[in-house]
Formats: C-alpha cells, sequence, structure tokens
C-alpha cells in the first residue's frame, strides 16, 4: 500500500446527510395532494437502488419521472445544500482541501447540487463526476444526459476505470452501486459509510465499514491517526443529564450513552470499563476505588455546583481532568429560596395542607413580610451573592458571612463572626462548599445563637446541618420554620424510599434536592458542562476544572498537540523536552502549567513524525497521561 490513496467519494449519504431526490420531493411537491404517496415511492425506489434490488439508472429515470421538478427546485436545493453536509465531513474539511488533488467526487446526483459542496471542499470541478440534468425551454426537468455512464447501471466502475487512476484507490459510499466500484475491480478498498444510513448488504461486501469520516481518517492513516477517532471514544452520562448536552456531544461525533439514575460504587466500576468520559450530577460518588478501575478516563464532567462527590485528588493523580457548572442553575437557586423564604413567613405550606383537609384558617397570626427583615448570608459566593441582590431588591437588610475576602454587592454588610450573623438574622440561609470540613457546621450550638423564631434555608449540602440538632430545635420553638432542600443521605432514584427526621415538622418544607431543577437550569448546566468537555477533548483547554492547572488553548493549527499531564517533580520538563528531541519532534510551541500536585504541559510540533517517537515521552518518570491531538 502507497502513502498516497486515491480517494473516491459518494455525495448522497455520504459527504451530505440528504438522498438529492427525496429533498428535491419535498421541495417540488410542496402543497399537493400526492405529496406523501409520492415521496414514499421515490424514497422506496432509492432505498431499492441503494441496496442493488433494482439498477441506478432504472431508478433514477423511475424517480425523476415522479416528479414535476423544474430549474427554480433544483436551485432552491443548491442554495442550500452547504447546510446538508455531514457532521463529521465538516469537521474534516481541513483533510479535504489539503489533499483536494488526490480527490475525486463520484455520484449519480446532480452537477447543480453538488458543486457548491465540491467548491466548499476544495474539489475542483474537473474532478467531480456526476450527471447533468436536462432541461425543456420552460425550465421543467425532462430527464438526465443519456450518454453519461453515470445514469446507467454500473456506471461507476466504468467511469473510475477510463480516469487512469493511479493506484490505490479508496472508494467511500453508502449504497450498492459504490460497492460495485470495488466488485469490479476498479478500487481496491472499499468502506462502507454508515454516518448517516447503514445498508446491510453493503456493509457485507465492503473492506470495512466508516461510521464516521473520523474512523475513515484513522483507518486511512491520515489526518488524526494519532488523535483517537472521535466515534470510538465512548461518554457515559449519568442521572439523566439534559438533551441538551447529549446532543452537543453527538454533533461532535462523541459516542454517548445515557443512564437516568445514579450509580452505587460496585456499579459504577463495572460500568466504567472502557469509558473515556463520565458525567454526573450530585447523588453519583466517583471515590478513588473507582478511579482506580477506570482504564480509558480521561475526564469527568460534573452536571452541578458541587465536586464534593469526587475525589479530586485520587482523580488528579490518574491524570483524570474534572469540570463542573458552578454558575450555570445560580438564579434558579436564588429564586426558590426567595419564594422559600415568602412561603416560610407567611406559613403557606401549613395552611395549604390544612386545606387539603377541609380545615379553613384565615389569620394573620404570625404572618410577616420580608420587607425589612434580616437575611444573614452564610457563604458569599455566586449564589449566596445573587440572593443577596433579590433580597435587598425585595426591602431586607442583608448581612452575610464567609472565610474568603468576598466583595459586598448593594448595601449588603460583611460580618466577621458567624454568632454576629445568627444574632441578628431574621432568616438564615446556607450557601456553603461541600467539603468536608464543612461537615455539620450548624448544629445545637448555632441554633442556640440564633434569633427565637428565626428561620432557617439549607440549599447547598446536606451534610453541612445536623438535621437532628434541626429536628429539636424546631421541637422546641427555637427556629421559627426551616425549609431543606439537601439531605446527608438521598436515594439515588426517584423510585427509592426517602426518610428523615425532619419529617412531619410544623412549618417544615422539605424538597427533593430541585434547588437547580429547572428546564433553564438544567439546559444552561448541559451546554456549559458539555462545551467544558469539548474544549478539553478537543484542544486540551482546562479552563474551569477543578483539580489541574487551568490553561485555556486555542483550536490545533499547523500540527500536532501532545498534551503531558504528569506529577508536579523536579525535572519532569528536561526529561520531556529531551524526548522530544530524540522522537525528532520540531516545537512549534510549547506551555506549562502547575499547581501543588499536578503539571501539564502542551506542546505543539510539526504534523509530521513517527507515532512510536510518542513512546519515550510516556517513559518519562512522573508522567500520568499523554494525549495527541491534530
Amino acid at each position: 500500500m502507497t502513502d498516497a490513496p486515491t480517494f473516491i467519494f459518494d455525495f448522497d449519504s455520504t459527504l451530505v446527510r440528504i438522498e438529492t431526490l427525496e429533498a428535491l420531493a419535498d421541495i417540488a411537491l410542496a402543497g399537493r395532494p400526492e405529496a406523501e404517496a409520492t415521496r414514499a415511492e421515490i424514497a422506496r425506489l432509492t432505498d431499492a437502488a441503494m441496496n442493488g434490488q433494482i439498477g441506478f439508472g432504472e431508478a433514477l429515470r423511475r424517480r425523476l419521472a415522479l416528479l414535476p421538478l423544474t430549474h427554480e427546485h433544483v436551485q432552491t436545493l443548491a442554495d442550500r445544500i452547504l447546510d446538508e453536509g455531514t457532521p463529521s465531513v465538516r469537521r474534516n474539511l481541513r483533510f479535504f482541501q489539503d489533499n483536494a488533488e488526490r480527490i475525486v467526487i463520484l455520484s449519480g446526483g446532480f452537477r447543480e447540487i453538488i458543486a457548491p459542496i465540491a467548491e466548499r471542499l476544495g474539489v475542483r470541478a474537473d474532478r467531480v463526476l456526476c450527471n447533468d440534468l436536462v432541461y425543456d425551454d420552460e425550465g421543467r426537468v425532462i430527464g438526465v444526459d443519456d450518454a453519461n455512464p453515470l445514469s446507467h447501471a454500473d456506471g461507476k466502475p466504468q467511469v473510475i476505470q477510463s480516469l487512469g487512476l493511479g493506484r490505490p484507490v479508496v472508494m467511500v459510499g453508502d449504497g450498492w452501486n459504490d460497492a460495485e466500484v470495488k466488485l469490479a475491480g476498479a478500487a481496491d478498498r472499499f468502506y462502507a459509510y454508515t454516518e448517516i444510513v447503514r445498508r446491510e448488504r453493503v456493509v457485507q461486501v465492503a473492506d470495512a465499514e466508516a461510521p464516521s469520516m473520523d474512523e475513515l481518517l484513522h483507518a486511512e492513516g491520515m489526518i488524526g491517526r494519532w488523535s483517537f477517532p472521535r466515534s470510538r471514544i465512548r461518554m457515559l452520562l449519568l442521572e439523566n443529564i439534559h438533551p441538551a448536552a447529549v446532543q452537543r456531544l453527538e454533533e461532535e461525533g462523541y459516542s454517548v450513552q445515557s443512564m437516568k439514575g445514579a450509580l452505587d460504587e460496585d456499579d459504577l466500576i463495572a460500568a466504567i470499563k472502557g469509558v473515556h468520559v463520565l458525567g454526573i450530577r450530585s447523588k453519583t460518588t466517583v471515590s478513588a476505588r473507582v478511579l482506580e478501575q477506570a482504564d480509558r478516563l480521561m475526564a469527568i464532567a460534573a452536571f452541578c455546583i458541587g465536586t464534593n462527590q469526587i475525589d479530586l485528588d485520587a482523580a488528579a493523580d490518574h491524570g483524570v481532568a474534572v469540570f463542573n457548572a458552578p454558575y450555570s442553575n445560580t438564579r434558579s437557586v436564588v429564586e426558590l429560596a426567595i419564594g422559600l423564604t415568602i412561603t416560610l413567613m407567611r406559613d403557606v405550606a401549613d395552611k395549604s395542607a390544612a386545606m387539603h383537609l377541609g380545615r379553613w384558617n384565615k389569620s394573620a397570626d404570625g404572618s410577616r413580610e420580608l420587607r425589612g427583615k434580616t437575611l444573614g448570608i452564610v457563604g458569599y459566593g455566586a449564589i449566596g451573592s445573587q440572593l443577596s441582590v433579590l433580597a435587598e431588591a425585595l426591602g431586607m437588610r442583608v448581612l452575610f458571612y464567609d472565610l474568603a475576602e468576598r466583595l459586598a454587592l448593594g448595601n449588603a454588610r460583611r460580618v466577621r463572626r458567624l454568632d454576629e450573623l445568627l444574632a441578628e438574622a431574621d432568616v438564615v440561609s446556607l450557601h456553603v462548599d461541600g467539603r468536608k470540613e464543612n461537615t455539620n457546621i450548624f448544629g445545637a450550638a448555632q441554633f442556640a445563637q440564633m434569633k427565637p423564631g428565626a428561620l432557617l434555608l439549607n440549599l447547598s449540602r446536606g451534610h453541612v446541618v445536623d438535621v437532628g440538632a434541626l429536628a429539636q430545635a424546631m421541637g422546641s420553638g427555637r427556629i421559627g420554620g426551616a425549609a431543606v432542600d439537601v439531605f446527608p443521605e438521598e436515594p439515588r432514584t426517584n423510585a427509592d424510599p426517602f426518610d428523615s427526621p425532619l419529617r412531619g415538622l410544623k412549618n417544615m418544607i422539605l424538597t427533593p434536592h430541585i434547588g437547580g431543577s429547572t428546564e433553564e437550569a438544567q439546559e444552561a448546566i448541559g451546554e456549559f458542562a458539555a462545551e467544558r468537555l469539548l474544549g478539553y477533548l478537543n484542544r486540551g483547554d482546562t479552563t474551569f476544572c477543578v483539580n489541574l492547572p487551568n490553561v485555556q488553548l486555542a483550536e490545533v493549527s499547523g500540527g500536532h498537540r501532545i498534551l503531558h499531564i504528569h506529577r508536579n517533580q523536579p525535572g519532569v520538563m528536561a526529561g520531556l523536552n529531551r524526548a522530544i528531541a530524540e522522537a525528532g519532534l520540531n516545537i512549534l510551541g510549547q506551555h506549562l502549567k502547575t499547581d501543588e500536585r499536578s503539571g501539564y504541559v502542551i506542546t505543539d510540533v510539526d504534523r509530521n513524525y513517527d507515532p512510536k517517537g510518542l513512546d519515550r515521552l510516556r517513559e518519562v518518570p512522573g508522567t500520568l497521561r499523554l494525549r495527541t491531538l491534530y
């Protein structure tokens, strides 16, 4: 096999995701009463031809005869055909442009439709071999040029053999007429292209199946051969991740599996074998034991704010990047906090429950406005600070307590001691992170320091509050009401039972961890976390990574990118650059970022090198993970 094959690409359902005649039928038959039946017959004929049940030429003419097709209809499709490019072809546009001299487009389709795509791909007009439509004087399609072999059965092999192309010839297409090229000896290798449609008979006679352009290029040793094909990178998303994330990741060519519920440790260990990317929310724990068993894992995305459910140090020790979505559900949590505060102030929950039992109890006793009351916010991060702004807009006085230096927004006032906040606040709202040090930071001592009859909200983490002490404080009347959205132990799925000592208490609102569970928030989280994953997978960008050094990177341009994650120990850079030199690689650019635990080196090198040379880089002492990108 030489290093310079000639690639011959089919058009319909290969370079574009449509079948041209079916798309033209949609345009030409719009509004006609016979449209549905005619479309169905055209689709049947297309499928029969592509599966080799009838000759291509016969199917072509029978389909054209069914359509009242005009030049205007053809031009309409031509004007939008660039939007119909196959997703993985779009991702690999550079391959076509860089190799245009050894690419041929061979199709039974029509030149007017194919020409815009060929131009976008950089393929010359004389290397576009296809049919030409014939029109009458009024611009109606009356057929195709019968002298063109591509308008008849076995036309593709004839055309290729007449070109005298240098070998090897690689045919890529989805239909039986593409398979015939190999069967007739006109191509050395045939790939059944199945990104858009998979025809079993075609796959069976192919040398290999190519579910995407990435797979084809990988198999042929072209651009991307040292980057793992995206379609082979497996992603496992648990806990009902929003479809927007799934769609975005699949659009980029990755293989995504979704599951509704969380997994316990043993089940996760079993499921994570062969998985490259794991997506979770708050109920799945990724322990050191899980990470030890994860044989392919490169990244974890927490589709939520917190990451306390992930052993971040163990992930860093395995070179696994962890991302979260720290801001996407902020507004949803804040709105729930405001709503719960009003509900508690007005005793709405208990009054509603009484109404459902048939008891009418109209009374203003104990019912209060927010205006003029003091809100104490414990934890003044993204959520706490935004809650501060909304509460103040409703007329509340705001105090906040945070261990870190925070900029006070509006008229909010920072207090230096927690007990000072507790003594003044009518409402205390907790918004701290999930680190272990925050376990039971709110217990009997803190409840004793609160104003008698004050309200408590916990929308942060379940282990932050001693729920037994809260139940006692509520029972004694020390706390006038509480709203709890998070719990030390939570059911893994909606089908599992829930229990808590807080159940049944007066003026106690319990919600099933729904602070960020709005349609808007979940879509925003899905999109944000998916983009962080794509940034890391596609270009090595670690912006918003919570356990590895943060590096913002542009797209790879003009070469290969080598990503090296290592322990932060002396001598790694010297060893890495020595290995790069020994491998004969020319460095185009290099960047190093470290933290106290890990180092991250990004090296862009010439595009041409021996991949075996990378073994030297893997042997550098301290190496945790090596990855290459094109």
